[in-house]
């Protein structure tokens, strides 16, 4: 079964390319060499670490694009919501948030415009490493029980992998927004940390609103035409 969106989400900003480099120059230059390829980024820990975040936000809002904050907010609630309120104030789209559901109410009272996106199970976990973390649930059942909480709590929508997507979608509706790491064009490399991934046409027939692709564009030889590339296959599957 197809689960194919319908939120009224400009086609070429389904694609959010992750800023994964060192610091701000570096960022500002790939930006710079994906041009109109790309309009949404997301930003990072650690470009955070590396100094001038928010200088970095200024001058790609100056460029016209989309902002995803990825600082996966987890303290005591009453500190996420004081920290989702400063972010709320910036010309940012989407924040993710991490935790239970107080830290979630929190985060929802606070957000004004901003979308908050709450992390359900990371996807360069699997079944060994819920092991290890002490759940002993599935991780499909795991995404679902933690999306629907998010929902109810205010939350505007999940990260989650589009393998999850279709049990999202089928247990909760298309209210929400589903944003999913863990894209691969390509097989995996060995060294991948990315362990639940599917390809870019699967995830959106999952039920995706919009997917985030890191290193396939950033790593390769010709990133700007990856990020074409990656464009043209979702074109196929939203305007097919």
């Amino acid at each position: 079964m197809s689960w194919i969106s319908t939120k009224p989400i400009p086609v070429n900003e389904r694609l959010i390319v992750a800023l994964d480099v060192p610091d701000i120059p570096s960022a500002k230059s790939l930006v710079t060499l994906l041009g109109d390829s790309v309009v949404f980024y997301k930003i990072g820990l650690e470009l955070f670490m590396s100094g001038d975040y928010f200088e970095l936000i200024d001058w790609l809002n100056e460029q016209n694009k989309r902002i995803f904050v990825d600082l996966k907010f987890f303290d005591v609630p009453a500190t996420v919501g004081r920290a989702v309120k400063q972010l709320s104030n910036k010309k940012v789209d989407f924040a993710t948030i991490h935790g239970n559901d107080a830290i979630m109410q929190a985060a929802a009272e606070h957000k004004g415009p901003l979308k908050v996106l709450a992390v359900t199970v990371l996807t360069s976990l699997d079944r060994g490493d819920l092991d290890d973390l002490g759940f002993q649930c599935d991780v499909e059942n795991l995404v679902t029980s933690r999306a629907k909480r998010a929902i109810e709590l205010g939350c505007d929508g999940v990260i989650s992998s589009g393998m999850e997507a279709p049990g999202l979608r089928e247990s909760l509706g298309q209210s929400f927004l589903v944003v999913s790491p863990g894209i691969r064009p390509v097989d995996n490399r060995p060294d991948d940390d990315q362990k639940r991934v599917v390809s870019v046409e699967q995830a959106f027939l999952n039920g995706a609103d919009h997917i985030v692709v890191g290193r396939p564009i950033r790593d390769a030889a010709d990133p700007r035409q990856a990020a074409l590339d990656i464009q043209s296959s979702i074109n196929g599957v939203f305007c097919s």
